[in-house]
Formats: C-alpha cells, structure tokens, sequence
C-alpha cells in the first residue's frame, strides 16, 4: 500500500513538473492592489503556488511607469510581472520596458477579446469607471455626467481621478457631446479647452482621488455624494453592505493587462504564472470575487447569471458606454496630463 502511494505521489509531482517544469523560489506579481489584488489571491495566486510549488510575492504600485522605466534602465529589475492599463502597455511595448510575448507560452490568442491581445501584454480583465453614489445618501439617484455636474439638484462634494485621462471625457460628456464623438472632440483644440472649462465650473466641489480604494470609502462615510469609481471596487463595497451604486450610463471601459519587465529574474514562471492566470476556469474565480469582465471568452459560460449581470462586459451594462481609446492616450495622454496638473494646482 505504501509503495503503490510512494509511486502515485510520484506520478503526480512528474506531471506538476511537466506542467510548469522545475519548481524556483518565487515570482513577483505587482497590481493595483485593494479588493482586485485580493481576488487576483484567491484565483491565481494561490492556486497557482499550489499547483507549481512557484511562491507568488505580491506587491501593488499606482501605475507609476517612470519606476518600471528606471528600474530597466538601471538593469537592477525586481518585478516580474506586472498588471498595467493599456496606454502603458502601449508606451511601455515602444520604449521596450517589457517582454514582447511568445504567445506559444501564453495561450491561444483565438481564446481572448481582440483588445486583450497585443505584442507585449495578454489582457487580465475588462473593468470599467463609472459614476457612483451611495443610496442611502441621496434622495433621487443621477443617471449621468449631466447629473454628477449638476450641484443643484445634487448639492454635496463629487470624487474624481486626480488625473487628465477619463476627467476629460467625463465633462465632455457632462457637456452634451455624444460617446461617439467624445475623442474626435478632445483631439482638437478647441475640444480641450470646452472639457477644462467644464471642469471649471465643477472644481469647488471636487475632492480628488489617486488610490481606487479611496471614492467607495468616501462614499459610503458620506463625505461624498457621487464620484468617479472603479467599479470592481464599488461591488467590492456592496459585498460589505454598502449600498452603492453603479450608473453604467457614460462609463468607460478598457483592458488591463499583464505584462513581463525587461530583465525578469524569472522571465520563465513569469509566463508560466501569466498562462495559468489565463485559463478560463481561473477568470471565472477571479471574475467571482470581484466584478471585472473576463479576457478569455471560454471564461463566461462558467460565470453565475447573477455575477455577470454586474460585469462590465454584460450586454445591458455596455449600453451608453464608451471604450477607452488608447492610441489617443498614447499621443496626446504626456501633453493633456501637463495641462491638467498646471490646471489643479491653481
């Protein structure tokens, strides 16, 4: 009995290491952290350390592409894989701060969005800002930007992203521009100077955020009204009782992916972490815990009904929603980003 035991566990760890190959210390995972970085735990990490005996070590940054550029450069990288949005992936992929992937180690790019699938990432999820309020504090709920810049009939301080990206886009629509039209008008001039006027009319009332923790906090304490908020983050609130609520209505969407630093210590579980993160049963884990759309189409038919009604990529939440667009962001993004730090510090 012993020995038919000895020889199954043996069995076993042979297919692990065919799986995944030679076991190593660790590999580096960096995130946003908060609620996503709990559920990317539950559905990747562990797992993952669980079944190819590779430690998962995470860490959680702002986006900062300027300390992934420096810490390239210097040839001195700590970080293995990193989750980044998708202007940054594009600027990073030029600059040749990461990996370009060997798909053939990834998955099969058929199984994936179109948008989650370029040179150098392979997408994590489909996540989405959008307007939030908390029920319990107003007595009529927004249903717009319109609504949000509305202090009237709304009166109370409204959170946003201390940043030019999406800010923008939000007082063009605020300002009557339809989502179709929303970067056509932003790439010109004159388009720029109607969104920071708009801003302008609603910047006594702003509180700025940076961290995607902070607007369902500020919400739920009722120090805010409404904000701008991740919405993964917001369904992460409703879990712990908070009744917050998501206008899917003028919310945009993208793509966060995972990418590969130039330089990886180990570049090799690197990929083998990205691929397991990949598989469809895992996004559906992940997509479980926090309300972020899956990258892998194979993923959505293993989702609970209920869970993927509150998905960003549910076909009623698409409905008035916009795709973020990243080339815009790339060209414009170091210029618009200037304007509008010069524009918050007066």
């Amino acid at each position: 009995m012993k020995l038919a035991q000895t020889l199954l566990r043996s069995v076993l760890a042979a297919g692990l290491l065919a799986a995944f190959g030679t076991a190593s210390a660790d590999v580096t995972v960096i995130s946003f952290g908060g609620a996503s970085q709990k559920a990317q735990d539950k559905a990747y990490y562990a797992p993952f350390a669980k079944a190819s005996g590779v430690k998962v070590v995470p860490g959680e940054y702002n986006g900062e592409q300027a300390k992934i550029k420096a810490m390239v450069e210097a040839g001195n990288v700590s970080w293995d894989v990193v989750e980044v949005e998708s202007p940054e992936l594009v600027r990073g992929c030029e600059e040749g701060l990461f990996e370009k992937l060997d798909y053939s180690k990834v998955g099969n790019k058929a199984d994936f969005l179109p948008a989650a699938v370029s040179e150098c990432g392979v997408g994590l999820f489909v996540w989405s800002t959008a307007l939030a309020y908390n029920a319990d504090k107003l007595k009529e709920a927004p249903k717009s930007w319109a609504d949000f810049w509305n202090v009237e009939q709304f009166p109370g301080k409204r959170g946003l992203r201390k940043g030019a990206k999406f800010t923008l886009e939000f007082a063009l629509l605020a300002d009557g521009v339809p989502t179709g039209e929303v970067y056509k008008v932003l790439g010109t001039k004159a388009g720029v100077d109607r969104a920071f006027a708009k801003l302008d009319q609603l910047k006594p009332h702003i509180q700025w955020w940076e961290a995607g923790a902070q607007p369902p906090q500020l919400l739920a304490s009722g120090d805010l009204v409404m904000s701008a908020a991740y919405n993964g983050r917001i369904s992460a609130a409703q879990k712990e009782g908070k009744n917050l609520q998501v206008v899917w209505n003028g919310s945009i969407y993208d793509v966060d992916s995972w990418v590969i630093l130039k330089g990886s210590p180990n570049k090799d579980d690197a990929y083998k972490f990205i691929r397991f993160a990949s598989q469809p049963e895992n996004q559906g884990v992940f997509s479980g815990e926090i309300a972020y759309g899956p990258t892998n189409l194979k993923a959505v038919a293993g989702i609970d009904p209920k869970v993927a009604a509150g998905l960003p990529t549910a076909e009623q939440n698409l409905k008035g929603a916009m795709a973020t667009d990243t080339e815009f962001w790339v060209e414009h993004g170091e210029d618009l980003e200037q304007r509008f730090n010069a524009w918050a510090a007066r």
